[in-house]
């Protein structure tokens, strides 16, 4: 059977200069990141060289000021960028993401000095960030974590465990929350520490159901030392910086699951035009064409949530509820997609000759991070309806 490939999807952009920078990224990815995919996701490796290429070319800075170092692009595009990346690999898109996510506290809320001693290499110098959230007992309620800092003089000692860091053991930087405080969320500040920080170990990277190339692992902080020129904001302020993080990263979220669900639909069309049946391709079932057109509906209506949600980011609006929509309808939209094209495929779909399988697999995280998806409709019906019963 011939694969014909994704096909090059229409983009609304607001610039010359943003559609250049799709059409480069399209190329960049057909020429070092998807010939590959299958075979390194299988073989679990983490595309390093993959990352230090996107450094190098500029697009793990795109939403962050020139003056850092950054690209100064809207969210707008920054968002179809990760899309196009998370749709060749999800390693890669989502790697970009978590990146993206791990710089937002110190260009959100450092001081300058602070942005201008850290930003340009982290955004421009090769170095890979992660962010770290979650602990062993504090999963979607964030605001339980345990993982203490205590200051003596100048200098801070983080003692606590993190969980489900993405990039953990492999990161250049964290950017980490730790509890400064009493009880609750005004107890907790952020942290910019060295990967390389004496006391902080990585245990074995878990063993996941998809984007076996990508690395998470607990990370362990055993007495590491870190200078209070690092502590970014205010201390007690680090939970609503997370927060200010989590609702860009969401959408983060929302744009790799419509790469991926974009994925799927390529190839479940590649494939039924292709595949004879009954002396005809099984695209000319009625069956399967109206699963197809569901498919690329739902895709559509995720992709303008995103782009919506981003719109209201890019002129100072509030869009935490927008995120939050975003982020549960594309991420459950990439489940329904991407097992349909599985079934489309029959038992070709279920085999890893093809990439729908893994596309499935990994969709299925997507539902998970940066806040499960019941969290979104919390996150939704609390800005409808207010907080309710709920803590």
């Amino acid at each position: 059977m011939t694969d014909h490939g994704p096909q090059p999807v229409e983009r609304q952009l607001p610039t010359e200069e943003s559609r250049d920078l799709i059409s480069l990224v399209r190329d960049l990815t057909q020429r070092e990141i998807t010939p590959t995919a299958a075979e390194e996701e299988d073989a679990g490796h983490f595309p390093r060289e993959v990352f230090g290429l996107l450094s190098a070319s500029g697009l793990l800075a795109l939403p962050y000021a020139e003056e850092f170092g950054g690209g100064d692009q809207p969210y707008e595009v920054y968002l179809q960028v990760l899309e196009e990346l998370a749709a060749a690999r999800l390693t890669v898109g989502l790697g970009v993401s978590v990146h993206t996510l791990a710089c937002h506290a110190l260009a959100g809320y450092g001081t300058k000095e602070q942005r201008q001693t850290h930003l340009p290499a982290m955004l421009g110098g090769g170095l890979l960030g992660a962010y770290c959230l979650s602990e062993p007992a504090a999963g979607s309620d964030a605001a339980a974590l345990r993982t203490r800092a205590t200051r003596v003089g100048d200098t801070w000692t983080i003692e606590g465990t993190k969980a489900w860091t993405t990039h953990g053991g492999i990161a250049d930087f964290y950017t980490v929350l730790a509890r400064t405080g009493g009880e609750g969320p005004h107890g907790i500040t952020a942290f910019l520490v060295p990967g390389d920080a004496p006391g902080l170990t990585a245990a074995p990277p878990e063993r996941k159901m998809g984007m076996k190339g990508s690395p998470t692992a607990q990370l362990h902080f055993d007495g590491v030392e870190v200078a209070d020129a690092r502590r970014l904001g205010d201390e007690g302020q680090g939970f609503a910086i997370a927060l200010s993080a989590l609702d860009s990263g969401r959408l983060g979220i929302a744009a790799c699951a419509v790469g991926v669900a974009q994925a799927a639909l390529d190839q479940a069309l590649s494939f039924t035009q292709e595949r004879r049946q009954f002396g005809h391709p099984v695209a000319d079932f009625q069956g399967l064409r109206f699963m197809l057109a569901d498919m690329a509906t739902q895709i559509e209506a995720g992709r303008a949530l995103y782009l919506a949600a981003a719109r209201l980011r890019d002129t100072g609006r509030p869009f935490a509820k927008q995120a939050a929509m975003a982020k549960l309808f594309c991420s459950d939209a990439a489940m329904r997609v991407t097992t349909d094209a599985v079934q489309l495929m029959g038992g070709y779909g279920y085999t890893a000759d093809f990439p729908a399988e893994r596309y499935m697999r990994e969709a299925k995280a997507l539902q998970i991070v940066e806040g499960t998806n019941q969290i979104q409709r919390m996150v939704v019906a609390r800005h409808l309806a207010g907080p309710g019963g709920a803590p």
